[in-house]
């Protein structure tokens, strides 16, 4: 029998649907995979016992025909979505402990179409950060590493666990989220494929909140079309949360394979920036030619705000999240610190529970809020966030289906290599991304090839709101014409 790790969703599904192996034996194959990979940190609980009883009742279920869409498939949770019953931390020491008593939507509804939790997945603090090495649990390893090199590389962040893990075979599929570029930028880094869909496409009720206007829940899984049937599960209207749209959700997986013939694909020349890698640049025109030849007809756009994205990103999030995490105080849950007073006790407990990232966006956002600077900084990144989305409205209007962009300035780099000296080096790697979330547009990552030294590298799609299926019939076709990659095994 095929290593069951080595399958993708789609294969599992029919395997298990044929009964060639049922989803205890599925689940057994990954959390014996978790164990021997430790060593990446991608994992911060295992819950080996409950995920054997899922697999349990979707065999049940199977032999019943009564099984839902992913039944018995294995997937890991982001660290950053509330499970019921099991430790929700964000990755940070100020949740100490926390236990929801509640499971957020999204896990919810993966768990009401069959599929099998293996545990939560590592993340940056807050899912703060660009390398995952921001987390209280300690960094996650890439399981990808340069040609010749036993350097420990970042596997991108926040969502470095999800996508550490897929990569790995650790899981079949995560949940990620994504608040400017915390799905597109660790897929790209260690080929896997990342969407993130258009915001209140999937409802935000039980994520731990970082920037509410900006984040944005998504699937990262091993193939195009293993993220469209997650995100069908994943997506949906929640009364709970009044940022979701009440809209039908598509069959994503029927939009696999369909024809891109006619479809019209931006090239912005925006995001030629000076000093790009030629890589990046190169893999850029493979992936235009790729749609070319397909049948897509490339057209030169311009996105004349490009520029302003990332400084605007940069005051919008923070802002958001120096209100969000006002509620970690030491009082109600969490990591408690005591004072003399209630002051010193919420001083002592955010200083001990926050790591220095999630205290300098603290500060900058608690900064640009204060009276004397809430126009000079924060109504003017609004008013900047506005003229991105016009800019892509514009392009869209012109009977753009797509925008063709890099997903990331590099490959990924080693732990510690960045951002030690100067945390802006690190905010740098999200400039292809940020754009997306400030828009509120759906974009997917797809590998596309690999650098000089072996390193997978992906490509960018950005579509109209509510148009996820485009993306998955676009990217389909960049994986077809490049190929899956899997890392050589070191661990």
């Amino acid at each position: 029998m095929t290593d069951l790790t080595s399958l993708t969703l789609a294969e599992a599904r029919k395997g298990l649907a044929a009964k060639n192996f049922t989803s205890l034996e599925l689940t057994d194959a990954h959390l014996s995979a978790i164990e021997k990979a430790r060593v990446l940190n991608a994992f911060v609980i295992e819950t080996p016992d409950q995920a054997r009883a899922m697999a349990r009742e979707a065999d049940s279920k199977i032999a019943k025909g009564d099984a839902g869409p992913l039944a018995g498939i294995p997937l890991g949770i982001k660290d950053l979505f509330a499970t019921r019953g099991v430790r929700t931390t964000a990755c940070s020491k100020i949740l100490g402990n926390f236990v929801p008593t509640y499971e957020s939507t999204v896990t919810s509804q993966l768990w009401r179409d069959g599929a099998v939790m293996l545990g939560k997945l590592n993340n940056d603090e807050f899912a703060m950060g660009s390398a995952n090495e921001t987390s209280c649990f300690g960094p996650v390893g890439n399981p990808w590493r340069r040609e010749g090199s036993n350097t420990t590389l970042v596997p991108g962040g926040s969502s470095g666990g999800s996508a550490s893990a897929v990569a790995a075979l650790l899981c079949m599929g995560a949940t990620a989220t994504d608040t400017g570029g915390s799905i597109r930028q660790p897929a790209a880094f260690t080929a896997t494929v990342g969407i993130k869909p258009t915001y209140g496409r999937c409802s935000r009720w039980g994520i731990v909140a970082f920037a509410s206007s900006l984040d944005q829940a998504g699937p990262i899984a091993r193939s195009v079309r293993d993220a469209a049937m997650l995100l069908r599960s994943m997506a949906g209207h929640d009364p709970k949360d009044t940022t979701s749209v009440d809209i039908p959700v598509p069959d994503y997986e029927a939009a696999i394979g369909k024809s891109v013939k006619g479809m019209k694909i931006g090239i912005p020349r925006e995001y030629r920036l000076d000093g790009m890698p030629a890589e990046i640049e190169k893999l850029w025109s493979e992936g235009a030619a790729w749609l070319k030849a397909a049948g897509a007809e490339l057209v030169e756009v311009s996105l004349p705000h490009t520029k302003y994205a990332l400084p605007a990103y940069y005051i919008v999030a923070p802002a958001e999240a120096s209100s969000n995490l006002a509620r970690y105080d030491g009082v109600r849950y969490g990591l408690r610190e005591q004072g003399k007073n209630i002051i010193e006790l919420y001083e002592n407990t955010r200083a001990e529970g926050f790591g220095a990232e999630v205290r300098r966006r603290v500060m900058i956002g608690t900064y640009v809020l204060s009276a004397g600077y809430y126009d000079a900084y924060y109504l003017r990144a609004q008013k900047v966030r506005t003229l991105i989305k016009k800019d892509f409205e514009d392009c869209f209007a012109k009977g753009v289906d797509a925008i063709l962009t890099p997903a990331t300035p590099s490959a990924a780099f080693g732990i510690g290599e960045k951002g030690g000296a100067d945390p802006v080096e690190m905010y740098l790697n999200d400039i292809f991304t940020v754009t997306v979330n400030m828009a509120g547009l759906p974009g997917i990552a797809v590998p596309a090839g690999k650098d000089v030294q072996g390193l997978p590298l992906g490509l960018q799609l950005i579509g109209r709101p509510f148009d996820e299926e485009t993306l998955f019939s676009l990217g389909e076709v960049i994986e077809q014409a490049a190929g899956r990659f899997t890392p050589a095994r070191w661990w």
